[in-house]
């Protein structure tokens, strides 16, 4: 991805800070916590604060602003914003510009209560930030396989596509659904969820490429290759040896890839409805 001196988006944040941050017991920082919380899509305080013994935790924020790795951050979430703001434009609605902060360690979010890095990535809706501690891409590549800056981009594109259902309403059905029907119907609501998620992306590379020019070969293969590491058949699979599709959350390998390509080659909002797919029930 052609990135060096390109715009960097001004909506970008740290915090320093601390609080009581949650130390979760059965190896958090292993493959089975990267199968519950990678690409966490609505609310993580839902899962953080079930029954958890909390630590003391500090968030730390690194003081570097020209570190490469946030100025990449940056011209991604820039050219997240020219591209929704063009496509909300075109539905006649104003795009509300996200804000990521980074973090380190740990972070106390205002909408989603505390975090650490192990959650990976992931999108607050009470507070319509995006969080990440860049440590995440280390893992991405060295524990994942998933290196590239592409894959990078996937990610950051995904949670900006949980900030884009979130303007749009269609987080709201998770939280319409909870209470209301059994573990394993919500489970597959947030499958559908965290596919839409993962078409966003993809369409967002669909106009990285036609109205930026920025991709370079190889760069959708790495966003391809991260959808295919983390799927929750492939986790399950690594972790446990067994494979539970009840209880999947963000959906498998070849949905991800599958939802992700069809983003990139059609650019069509309209066809990312994973909620009324039939395969997807």
């Amino acid at each position: 991805m052609k990135w060096l001196g390109r715009r960097e988006s001004g909506n970008t944040e740290e915090g320093s800070g601390g609080g009581r941050g949650l130390a979760m017991g059965g190896g958090l920082v292993g493959i089975i916590a990267a199968a519950i919380y990678f690409f966490t899509g609505i609310d993580p305080s839902q899962v953080l604060n079930q029954g958890q013994q909390s630590t003391e935790q500090t968030t730390t924020k690194g003081s570097d602003p020209n570190d490469p790795q946030k100025q990449f951050v940056r011209v991604v979430l820039a050219d997240t914003e020219d591209i929704w703001n063009q496509l909300f434009s075109q539905m006649g609605r104003d795009y509300e510009e996200p804000v990521l902060h980074f973090f380190e360690g740990a972070v106390s979010t205002q909408g989603c209560g505390f975090a650490q890095s192990a959650t990976g990535p992931f999108y607050c809706p009470g507070d319509r930030k995006v969080y990440i501690d860049l440590s995440f891409f280390d893992e991405l590549q060295n524990r994942f396989g998933a290196g590239g800056d592409f894959a990078r981009a996937y990610v950051i594109a995904h949670e900006v596509g949980h900030h884009v259902q979130q303007l749009l309403g269609t987080s709201q059905k998770l939280e319409e659904a909870r209470g209301r029907v059994s573990e394993t119907e919500y489970n597959k609501l947030s499958v559908m969820l965290e596919l839409q998620a993962d078409f966003y992306a993809g369409v967002f590379a669909h106009y990285e490429q036609s109205t930026k020019n920025v991709l370079e070969a190889g760069d959708i293969e790495e966003a391809l290759n991260a959808a295919n590491q983390i799927g929750d058949d492939r986790l399950q699979q690594e972790s446990s040896g067994r494979v539970e599709p009840d209880s999947f959350t963000h959906g498998t390998s070849e949905q991800r890839k599958y939802w992700f390509n069809k983003g990139y080659q059609t650019g069509d909002i309209s066809q990312g409805d994973t909620f009324n797919d039939p395969s997807l029930r």
